[in-house]
Parts: structure tokens; sequence; C-alpha cells
């Protein structure tokens, strides 16, 4: 106290040039932390370019649609061939799922359970077969960053399945305009899934102000993957769709692979799991091979599936066929080169989520419409799915010609928070004959939604969702900048 005196006796401040100082630092150290969470590094094994590998690979698609007498109708193959591998499994399940909860918001419509089925599966599993090894990585969204206690997760684990919440703490921060603030003061303060108090934003049960402070930060393991070993060798599945009861009602999209691939996903799974303070299986496979005339895949993580998707548009020329699905829609750069390639003779087709529907909450259409209306000065062919209550939930680019084909599919939307290393994402990029049977699906699928075949109305047309608001389109650039968003 002595030192102190005199310092404050040398320096004669006033209160007020103290408190300048005090609240100087403060700031700064605010900057500072800011800063570090958006460069910090990420965790070793993130953000992966995997072999391309020769593979079997199918496409999978939940496709909703309006039948000529105006009746909703649901064509759903993603979970069914989910539920498939879990049976042919082994010895081995590793399943990485964002959204696992039964929740459905305001919505009023009849969805399928998914949530439930799936724990029923793997509890069904793992009492018929006692020792296999059965990991389920999710995200924290889903007892609402501890504020709830999950009845699923209570219930794999009363089997033995080990259940691992996913540590979001090293990831870097999309939203740093929070997050220099929490990570100064708050994220060691735990939670308590016994003492909510507050109004729970997802569901009934109630949570505490800790959950609310988590979920500003926006960060997420959005992956959608399973891996399993079956008799007939490693297997994996990467799609867009989540194992919520919301979101049974969404067209997704997916592609089943065999073979060593399966085991480059396995292996970015336990990244997460070490991340997270568990472990998953780690299996190491040479340059093992399937028949040179299939497709190569390559698996994506992160940060790479943003490079690869500047390569396919980028190397796009002239009379190229892209064709292009998704949820969300507003990364500038990959935008900037839609209407690049648009200008240099690539003929594009854009098919976008109208962005009105949220689980029964309507909403305002930013980003895409924004970007659409955006596109579409640009001369870019854009229609919106002809969504009823649902999600045009699909995220997938094709580029195609007569000769050579390129896909890129799973769980990353193109928005920056998605692609440029702040979420944990999966896609898996394929490379082939445009003849191969998962290009002609895949484009099969695109072409019924846009061309509304066979008396099916899965899309509408550019002028339904036209937006041009000058006040959105700000809003959305600003929302996209800065990351306070949720998309």
């Amino acid at each position: 106290m002595r030192i102190f005196r005199k310092i404050h006796t040398k320096l004669n401040w006033s209160g007020r040039r103290y408190f300048g100082v005090i609240v100087g630092f403060l700031a700064l150290g605010y900057i500072a932390s800011a800063v570090f969470q958006v460069l910090k590094p990420l965790p070793s094994g993130l953000n992966y370019a995997g072999p391309l590998r020769h593979a079997n690979v199918q496409f999978l698609a939940d496709q909703s649609y309006v039948n000529s007498k105006g009746e909703q109708q649901q064509d759903q193959q993603i979970f069914d061939q989910i539920f498939t591998l879990i049976a042919e499994a082994q010895t081995t399940i590793v399943i990485d799922m964002f959204l696992f909860n039964q929740q459905v918001g305001e919505s009023k419509l009849e969805y399928r359970p998914l949530s439930q089925a799936l724990t029923e599966a793997l509890v069904f599993k793992r009492l018929e077969n006692p020792n296999i090894e059965i990991k389920f990585i999710t995200d924290p969204i889903n007892s609402v960053y501890g504020g709830i206690a999950p009845e699923q997760y209570r219930e794999l684990r009363r089997v033995g399945v080990d259940v691992i919440e996913t540590n979001l703490v090293p990831l870097r921060a999309s939203n740093p305009a929070w997050s220099g603030f929490w990570y100064l003061c708050c994220q060691g303060i735990g939670n308590n899934a016994e003492t909510g108090w507050l109004a729970n934003p997802f569901g009934a049960e109630k949570v505490t102000i800790r959950s609310y402070l988590n979920l500003f930060n926006f960060k997420a393991n959005h992956r959608k993957t399973i891996v399993v070993d079956t008799m007939a060798g490693w297997k994996t599945l990467v799609t867009s769709a989540n194992p919520h009861d919301g979101s049974a009602r969404h067209s997704n999209v997916a592609l089943l692979v065999e073979g060593p691939t399966a085991v480059d996903i396995l292996n970015t799974e336990n990244v997460v799991a070490k991340m997270s303070a568990s472990e998953s299986p780690i299996v190491v496979v040479g340059n093992v091979g399937a028949a040179l005339d299939l497709p190569q895949v390559q698996v994506l993580t992160e940060g790479a599936i943003y490079q690869a998707v500047q390569n396919l548009i980028e190397s796009a020329k002239p009379n190229d066929q892209i064709d292009l699905a998704m949820f969300y829609l507003s990364e500038r750069k990959i935008i900037q080169q839609l209407i690049d390639a648009q200008q240099r003779g690539v003929k594009l087709r854009v098919l976008l989520d109208p962005n009105k529907d949220a689980f029964g909450r309507e909403k305002n259409g930013i980003p895409n419409r924004q970007v659409a209306s955006e596109l579409h000065d640009a001369g870019v062919d854009v229609r919106w799915c002809n969504t009823q209550g649902e999600q045009c939930h699909g995220k997938m680019i094709v580029k195609s010609n007569a000769q050579h084909s390129e896909m890129i599919l799973g769980s990353a939307n193109f928005t920056a928070r998605n692609l440029k290393n702040y979420n944990l994402e999966t896609d898996l990029r394929v490379i082939g004959s445009t003849q191969q049977a998962v290009f002609v699906d895949a484009t099969d699928y695109f072409n019924a939604a846009w061309s509304n075949q066979d008396g099916r109305q899965a899309s509408v047309d550019y002028a339904k969702f036209a937006d041009d608001s000058k006040l959105k389109y700000w809003t959305y650039r600003f929302m996209e900048w800065s990351g306070m968003s949720t998309f």
C-alpha cells in the first residue's frame, strides 16, 4: 500500500484520470481478446483435405414437394440408410451430428421422431452387441450449453454409448464482438441443468442465463457424419441432415461411401473427440484403392471446403454447367466468383431456400433473398424451393460437362461461419465421369426440383420471393462481416 501511495503522490492524478486509465486498459484487453479469438491457431487436424480415393459412392436425398392435389409429400432416404448402417455395424460406430433433440419450435406440423428413432437404434445395437464401441459426438446446443440434461443422452449412456459434447472453446470466434468479452469474463463459470429459471430458446425446459451468454458466441460443431465397419468393410455417410424432429421434413442430400474414405472420416472425428477430452477409434490405411473406373472421393473439413469450392467455380469453363442448391448463401468471395463465372459463359442454376421458415417462426429472408437479388441482376438463373413450413436444407454444388463432373456436398453452408475455419464442418468432394451413377442421380435430383418434373411442385420462380430492399441488403452485409448472425 505504501508503494501505491508514493506512486499516487508522484503522479498527482485526479480520480477521473485514474478511471480513464482503467477503462483504457479494459478496452485494450477486450480488443486483444477479440483479435486473439479470431486468429488463434486451430487444433491440429482441423482444416483437413484428405487424399483422393477411388470408391463406391451413392447419392441420397430427402425431398419435400407439393403434389398435383396441393398436398405436401416427402420422399426420404437418408436416415433409413443411417439405420441400415447401424444394423450392419460389427465393432465400431462413430456418429457426429449437430442437432439431436425432439424440439419442433412453434410448428404445428407432424414430424418423424428422428431423435428418438436414432436413440432406439443405437440402444438396440448396443444391447444386441455389448462389445460394440459406439461414440456419439454432438454439439452442446442440444443441452443448451449445459442448461438442461437431455433424455437422449441418459438413454444412450445407460447402455454404454459414449456421448461426447464437443468442446467448442478451442475453435475460433465468428462473433468476436461478443466472444472478446466472453473469454475474458465468463467462460469459466459453470452451468447447472437443475437451476434454470429463464425460458428455453428451443424448448420447454428452463435454462440459466449462462446458456444464453454461451449461445451468443455462435460457435458450432455443425458436422453430420456416421462411420461404421461392416462385413463388407468400412462405410461412411456424410449429409446435410440432422437427427432432429423439427428438421425431419426438410429437403436434404447425402453421400454414402465405401472403403478407406470412411477411415479418413473416422480419423477427422478422432480430432474432435480428443479436442473434447475423449477418444474415438484410430485406424490407419494405406493407399488401398478400389477399381480405377469408380469416382474419386476426397474428405474436406472446415476451410479446406472453402478452398475446394473456390477451385471448382474458378476452373469452370464456358458452357460448363454449375448447379448450386444451398440453404444459406452469403459468403462474398463465392458470390463474386459465381457472377464472374456467369460473365465468362458458364451456365449457372442456383436453387435457394427462401429463408422464410424456422420451426414455426417466420424469417425475413436474410441472407438468401438479398444474395439472390444480386445474382439475378447479374443474369444468373435463380429459383426458390417451394417450402411449406420446412426448409430446403441441402448443401451441394455440381460442375459438369459432357465428359467430367465434380461435386461438393455435406454439412457446410456457403457462409463465412461455415467456410472460414469457425464451425466444424465435413463435406465430400467427388470427381469422375459425368455418366457415373452418383452424378446422374445428383443431376436428376436437381433437375426434378428445378423443373418441377412429374407434377411435383418443388420450386417456384425467382419473382415469388424477390426482395431488392437496400436496408435488408446492407443488414445482411453487416451481419456477414461482423459475425452477429445465426447464418
